[in-house]
């Protein structure tokens, strides 16, 4: 940590504000319009809340209160806080996906922040795709930021039963299709699985997302782990607004926080936490954005090395979000796997992630596990290679029926969700517990966006057997809160003519998990002629956002984000000029 701090004449916003002419003189009358003196803004941090609050996005219903904890913590500390709106992005209400508004999130946060008087952010997200777009944006921007993570709802409660978000949802679903509970029972699911504002309560994406932020170093020390309804949330709020106004002065800049090692350290903890699938795409995007080129095989990696500790839903067995704040939260879980991180890595608080570490404890290791005692042996993820997916697909092993490991049987193709869905409904679909459910063009350029398709119902059929578990094979994505042998990510995509588009149903397909290889067993003759005679889709976009999106967009393995934003695609814009 430097001892140099910033001059207040080295403010960014000065530049707005400071010179005597005839521009400055119009951004002083209008702070004057705004009800602003010159007291409060001369020499003084001028930090952006960037809220991704909607009245329509549900884990971010108590932002409007926690943004008045920040703006407190923010005057406290000597600075003007500004709120600024951002794009609300969420998978509840976000069709066909909220990733396809990701990347769009993440360049509306990066000139927000250029094209303003700010001197550092607060960033304000939590739900799934706000973290990354938030995190991608502001590391080009380049000012200091901390962000502050939405924090989980509360568990779910129905008739005695601890509810947990999405999993169950899957689970009382395939039950209702089965018959074996009633319409009342249906509905009380329904009312008792979301009880407070917050994120999915499950390790789903938004906690897998927001945990990989604290672990990078971009949240205060365990503040992913508060409930979003704790009193805790509103202190720590209002401790985002201290610290911002503090890491302007000591120009604690994300370059200095996001390098290859607390990215490393950020991937194993994610491994560690029973991760979502979507850590993936997002991690390598957030990567990039900072110029450290993190690969599918360096997850692989990680994750053959790195033990499942978290035992909290859907790769653990029984226990919530709210149950691994209790036990300690991340920085216990963290402290568990001390030695294999690097410790001396800087971060938002402008002390080590060692310092941030101490007095960490464990208060229920059946919750977070000892190394003696893990979940799982390996990591949460694996990554697959074969002649389906050159480019890599990734699976959920812990998630999934361990019989599923190696695998071999014959294909069932869907070339859309309309028409899978309308198969599984019929009773009389010609399937086995050995068939490989397979469903492509649900990828980033065919969804279109790359959307949550990937956990493909069981075939109402199998589910009246008491079958809850088949292969399942797909280039889109899943809910980070699902579970089940469900191969996604195949890449390149069917859509931009990857090898999943030749599969055809009847070919056999082989999964050998153990040695990461994912293989139809059609040799390359049929396979040359199946090439020639396939014929690319019509476009999904021929206008607007989508039109750049698909043209843009790179696939799962890169990270989804569009290649003129990633770092090293071109040099970084400037400061605007102000004349």
């Amino acid at each position: 940590m430097t001892d140099e701090r910033l001059k207040p004449s080295e403010l960014r916003s000065a530049r707005w504000f400071a010179p005597d002419d005839l521009r400055s003189f119009g951004h002083r009358s209008r702070m004057m319009q705004l009800g602003y003196s010159e007291e409060e803004y001369r020499d003084k941090p001028i930090i952006g809340i960037l809220n991704t609050w909607s009245g329509l996005n549900t884990c971010h219903s108590h932002f409007p209160e926690r943004v008045q904890d920040v703006k407190r913590g923010v005057a406290q500390a000597g600075g003007l806080p500004v709120e600024l709106p951002a794009i609300s992005v969420d998978e509840s209400f976000n069709k066909p996906t909220s990733m396809l508004y990701r990347n769009l999130l993440a360049m509306e946060t990066e000139e927000n922040i250029r094209a303003h008087p700010l001197d550092g952010v607060v960033l304000m997200g939590g739900c799934d795709k706000s973290t990354p777009g938030l995190v991608m944006g502001a590391i080009s921007a380049g000012v200091p930021m901390i962000y502050l993570p939405a924090g989980p709802m509360l568990r779910g409660h129905y008739a005695g039963r601890i509810l947990g978000s999405g999993s169950d949802a899957w689970k009382y679903w395939d039950e209702r299709r089965a018959g074996n509970i009633s319409d009342e029972e249906w509905l009380g699911v329904q009312g008792g699985i979301a009880r407070s504002a917050g994120v999915c309560m499950t390790m789903g994406t938004a906690s897998t997302m927001t945990a990989i932020a604290d672990a990078m170093g971009l949240t205060l020390p365990g503040a992913s782990s508060i409930p979003a309804v704790d009193s805790g949330h509103m202190r720590m709020s209002n401790a985002c607004g201290r610290r911002i106004v503090d890491m302007v002065w000591e120009k604690l800049t994300p370059d200095r926080i996001v390098t290859r090692a607390s990215v490393r350290n950020a991937a194993i903890v994610a491994m560690a936490t029973g991760c979502s699938t979507n850590a993936v795409v997002h991690l390598i995007a957030m990567a990039r954005r900072a110029g450290v080129n993190l690969t599918l095989d360096d997850l692989d990696a990680l994750g053959r090395d790195t033990p499942l500790l978290a035992n909290v839903r859907p790769s653990g067995k029984d226990y919530l979000m709210e149950d691994f704040f209790y036990a300690g939260g991340l920085r216990a879980m963290m402290k568990q796997i001390e030695d294999r991180l690097d410790t001396s890595c800087l971060t938002v608080t402008g002390q080590s992630l060692g310092e941030n570490l101490e007095g960490a404890q464990v208060y229920n290791d059946d919750v977070i596990r000892p190394l003696s005692n893990p979940v799982y042996r390996e990591g949460s993820l694996a990554v697959l290679r074969g002649n389906l997916c050159p480019d890599g697909a990734v699976i959920k092993p812990a998630a999934c029926d361990p019989k599923y490991h190696f695998h071999e049987g014959p294909a069932l193709v869907f070339d859309s969700y309309p028409e899978m869905k309308k198969a599984v409904d019929d009773e009389t679909l010609e399937v086995t517990p050995d068939t490989v459910m397979v469903l492509r063009n649900a990828g980033p350029q065919g969804g279109p966006g790359f959307p949550e398709w990937g956990m493909l119902p069981i075939p109402k059929a199998l589910v009246k057997q008491g079958h809850r578990d088949m292969l399942r094979i797909s280039d889109a994505r899943m809910s980070g809160t699902s579970y089940g042998a469900c191969v996604l990510h195949v890449a390149p995509e069917s859509y931009v003519g990857g090898p999943l588009a030749l599969l055809q149903t009847g070919d056999i397909v082989r999964m050998d998990l153990e040695n990461r290889r994912l293989d139809m067993l059609v040799d390359d003759e049929e396979l040359a002629r199946r090439r020639a005679a396939w014929t690319p889709p019509a476009p999904r976009y021929e206008r607007g956002y989508g039109y750049m999106f698909s043209r843009h967009v790179s696939q799962a393995d890169k990270g989804c984000d569009f290649d003129y934003l990633q770092a090293d695609f071109g040099r970084a814009a400037g400061e605007p000029d102000i004349f």
